[in-house]
């Protein structure tokens, strides 16, 4: 049987479900050997600020028994560097390019958003709101709903785009977390990020990564991932989601589109196999095939319980 696989998170058409997550694709085009990123239901910039960043000192990865953690710092070229360098060449591709943005002060997220509003080819901006506000004491922008809303409002009234915030797991109130970002104007969520994780070397008594913790990603945080988008649909059904955490098969983005997402995001299996991305919307659509659904869009939100 044919599968339509085309699915829109919000007012954002995807040709398929599955979209390569920041930081992990490079900036679109560092894996176009493996995975052409017009392939791909969308592909997500790495987080961008809005000037270079040198990300923390090494060692900054390490891996786990299911996983790895990282303590990258946000390492990026600078929104100027990816307007000029590389989304010229994924708009000539045809590529649907969301920009991840990231600050430590609100002033931050609005300069990336204004420089990217000059250029075409951008369809949706991601907010990483899991950075140190660092007018507020440190506090992480995702923590507070209060400030979050205030962070989300203030980019909602930059642009007319499409806005999305990616969600903290660590935040104390996810749902409430949630609400405040659509409060202030989020058309869409991603959830999650990575867990605070933390990884010790124990002959030399000291934490395996010089930044001391971490994100913990890959299949680890999968059950983790899939509970939270799962609540947060139960609380806001009428809010599209997008699935991120440990999806490395076909069947762990059926997964998450039943727990009510729109699309999924892959990460972490991409450093292992850098077509993961493009295998895993071809098992999606064999598993819709062997479950006799004839569009993926019918498994969103499908999860039978109670």
């Amino acid at each position: 049987m044919s599968v339509r696989m085309a699915t829109s998170v919000g007012a954002v058409p995807l040709a398929n479900p599955v979209m390569a997550a920041s930081g992990t694709f490079g900036y679109g085009l560092d894996l176009i050997d493996f995975c052409p990123p017009e392939r791909l239901g969308a592909v997500v910039s790495k987080g961008l600020s809005p000037r270079p960043r040198p990300g923390n000192p090494m060692p900054r990865i390490v891996e786990t028994a299911a996983g790895m953690i990282n303590a990258i710092g946000l390492q990026n070229i600078g929104v100027e560097a990816f307007c000029r360098d590389a989304l010229p060449l994924l708009r000539a591709r045809g590529a649907v390019v969301v920009v991840n943005v990231f600050g430590a002060r609100m002033e931050e997220y609005l300069e990336v958003v204004a420089r990217c509003e000059r250029e075409a080819g951008v369809a949706a901006y991601e907010l990483n709101v899991s950075c140190p506000n660092v007018s507020a004491g440190g506090m992480e922008f995702g923590h507070d709903p209060a400030l979050l809303e205030t962070l989300t409002r203030r980019c909602r009234d930059a642009t007319r785009r499409p806005l999305w915030v990616k969600l903290s797991p660590n935040a104390p109130d996810l749902v409430a977390t949630a609400r405040a970002a659509v409060a202030g104007g989020a058309d869409a969520l991603t959830l999650i990020n990575t867990v605070r994780a933390m990884a010790i070397d124990a002959a030399a008594r000291r934490p395996v990564l010089a930044n001391g913790c971490g994100g913990l990603s890959g299949p680890a945080v999968k059950p983790i991932a899939l509970r939270m988008v799962w609540e947060v649909h139960r609380a806001l059904p009428e809010v599209p989601l997008v699935g991120i955490g440990g999806v490395e098969t076909g069947r762990d983005a059926a997964e998450f589109l039943l727990a009510g997402a729109s699309a999924v995001q892959v990460g972490t299996a991409t450093f292992r196999d850098p077509a993961a991305p493009l295998r895993i919307v071809a098992e999606l659509e064999r598993f819709c095939e062997t479950q006799g659904v004839a569009d993926v869009r019918d498994l969103i939100g499908g999860l039978q319980w109670r």
